[in-house]
């Protein structure tokens, strides 16, 4: 006889709730996800049973969730996640201090753009990111990306579902994404794919799809994460020089099925926009199989003034993980 503690699930016996305690929450939150959409009432009501119950803490801050759903993360820490203002270059994104603006002020007809993007012009037509990697949007992809927290992707994908939408909108002096393009994940080495379980960008990306199929429903884009693969190991771009880390991505990407690209619009997408490095071999590998446009989307940028604090901070986790 059971002495104390909450019930156990509909049909079960107390005594097998520790072996399965990992099952129930899973079905129960399913069966509230489900009844979320019959209204207000038995939403609010199956939120405060599936916690009441199965109470769970945020995987960001510790907190309790006081909803249940398809995410590990409290409304708090999402309210948080704030998307990117300023003026951006209209190529990369990158943020514009107002010397920068007032210069490439002067050269008109393609937007503002950032002195890199005027002297070097990547082969992607834009790349956008939604917010800055910093604070909140860093805990969630850390957790997506080195705690295996594979719900981390249901948020961050809807965030990039809006990225994509603005990168089909297309803005002033910059040309729109088709909307039949295809999508490519930035791939992983595969021996790193084996130890993390899986390609955080690939999850962002079908997340994005999902969305965009309700939200856009006259797109058509197509998923074709193997078209592009990495086929070696490349050393830790933090320990090198701007012109180090084009070297030492140079090959490191090829297009294995040429049929998927050619003479298409490619989607690439990644996480994290850092310095820019990978995105523009990508779109070079891309280009020279044949793509007609490549356009980058990423959940989060690390803007120039953050990219040395990212580096430390991306050094320490990816050391943690490599140990782990």
């Amino acid at each position: 006889m059971r002495t104390g503690g909450p019930p156990g699930p509909p049909g079960g016996r107390a005594g097998e709730r520790s072996g399965k305690d990992s099952e129930g929450v899973e079905e129960w939150r399913a069966v509230s996800r489900v009844l979320k959409s019959t209204g207000r009432v038995a939403r609010t009501a199956f939120d405060d049973l599936v916690t009441t119950f199965f109470p769970a803490d945020c995987s960001a801050c510790g907190g309790p969730l006081l909803s249940a759903g398809s995410s590990s993360l409290c409304d708090s820490c999402l309210d948080e996640l704030r998307a990117q203002t300023g003026v951006l270059c209209a190529r990369c994104g990158e943020a514009l201090d107002i010397d920068g603006v007032r210069l490439a002020g002067q050269f008109g007809g393609e937007g503002l753009l950032c002195a890199p993007c005027r002297l070097a012009p990547p082969l992607f037509e834009r790349a956008a990111a939604w917010g800055v990697y910093e604070d909140e949007m860093r805990q969630l992809i850390h957790l997506l990306k080195y705690e295996r927290m594979r719900s981390a992707a249901q948020p961050l994908g809807t965030l990039l579902a809006r990225v994509i939408e603005t990168l089909g909108d297309g803005v002033d002096g910059v040309d729109a994404m088709g909307q039949d393009a295809v999508v490519m994940a930035v791939p992983l080495f595969p021996p790193k794919e084996r130890q993390r379980g899986y390609n955080q960008s690939v999850l962002l990306a079908d997340v994005a799809m999902k969305q965009l199929r309700r939200s856009r429903r006259e797109w058509r884009l197509r998923a074709a994460h193997g078209a592009i693969r990495r086929t070696r190991d490349t050393e830790r771009q933090f320990e090198l020089t701007p012109s180090g880390r084009r070297r030492n991505l140079r090959g490191a990407f090829t297009v294995v099925d040429p049929r998927a690209v050619a003479g298409r619009e490619v989607l690439l997408v990644d996480d994290i926009y850092t310095t820019g490095a990978t995105a523009r071999e990508c779109a070079r590998v891309l280009r020279q199989a044949g793509a007609a446009k490549v356009f980058v989307a990423t959940v989060s940028r690390a803007q120039r003034e953050m990219v040395p604090a990212w580096e430390m901070r991306q050094a320490a986790e990816t050391a943690a993980w490599d140990a782990g």
